[in-house]
């Protein structure tokens, strides 16, 4: 996730810079906003993510006020949903045009975001389409645990492995211990693989530290990305998973801490309400001083 080239990029194009799930830049998950992409073609949108060199880039086109089709690619193609994005590009309006309710239109749907401003910090919360999740099959997870390096015996049998979907689908696994989530060393090309046929966006490996607290790590091959520092789309399916298994009793809310082990801390709140709504994921971003 280092900047690369930025001459590169059309010349129509301007890119700004935030670290989302964080209220510093050296932590969170951070992403290019492209605040209006109305003149860019799917091959430009590409070549603008290759150059910013971030796991994602949210390219925003206006529509009527406070709405806005919303795309976000990696270096490598178009992904049909960016939590960490989403809240970049709110909190980039918020910054803009004050602080209030946006609409997001994306490929599964409309994604509502509130934003609100305490002493100057914007915090967004993005509201996922319909959460859905169904057990993953044998053969998935055994090829995921070879990938990962990781053994059955390794998982924790109360979360067990989903494919779980808040407008992108994510491979669920929860480990045993936080140690086993904290050595993460996998073949990259043999993963991407599995989650390329399978239509998967992240693997969202968690740790149940308490019934209202998990730890994540999100590798990202697809994208390109070893991992993800924050996923606010793999944390919206995992609150749908979560709501889904029983293992809260809704409403309720549910902390991420996630990009520790990368030295790029993050911290996502989910709000899991009754029902089979979407998940409200928030978190805070703040702007990454350009090279």
């Amino acid at each position: 996730m280092v900047n690369s080239d930025s001459s590169k990029m059309p010349a129509s194009a301007s890119v700004l810079r935030y670290a989302a799930f964080t209220d510093t830049p050296d932590g969170g998950n951070p992403a290019g906003v492209v605040m209006d992409a109305a003149a860019l073609d799917d091959e430009q949108m590409l070549e603008i993510a290759r150059s910013v060199g971030y796991s994602e880039t949210a390219f925003l086109t206006p529509r009527a006020s406070a709405e806005y089709d919303a795309r976000y690619f990696s270096s490598e193609a178009e992904v049909p949903f960016c939590g960490h994005a989403t809240i970049a590009a709110a909190v980039a309006l918020a910054g803009r045009e004050g602080p209030g309710d946006l609409i997001f239109h994306v490929s599964a749907g409309e994604v509502p975001v509130a934003t609100t401003d305490a002493a100057g910090l914007i915090t967004a919360s993005l509201t996922s389409v319909g959460t859905h999740t169904v057990p993953a099959e044998a053969a998935m997870v055994d090829e995921a645990l070879a990938a990962l390096g990781w053994r059955e015996t390794e998982l924790d049998p109360e979360l067990p492995p989903h494919v779980a979907y808040a407008g992108a689908y994510h491979l669920v696994l929860g480990a045993a211990t936080r140690a086993r989530l904290g050595s993460l060393d996998y073949d990259f090309e043999r993963l991407k693989a599995l989650m390329l046929e399978a239509d998967l966006t992240t693997v969202d490996l968690v740790w149940r530290e308490r019934a209202d607290l998990y730890h994540a790590r999100n590798p990202f091959p697809v994208g390109g990305v070893y991992e993800d520092p924050a996923t606010g789309a793999a944390a919206a399916a995992f609150g749908g998973y979560l709501r889904s298994l029983g293992l809260v009793s809704a409403p309720a809310r549910v902390t991420i801490r996630q990009g520790e082990d990368m030295g790029r801390p993050s911290l996502l709140t989910l709000d899991i309400p009754p029902g089979e709504g979407g998940i409200t994921v928030s978190g805070t971003a703040v702007p990454i001083v350009s090279p």
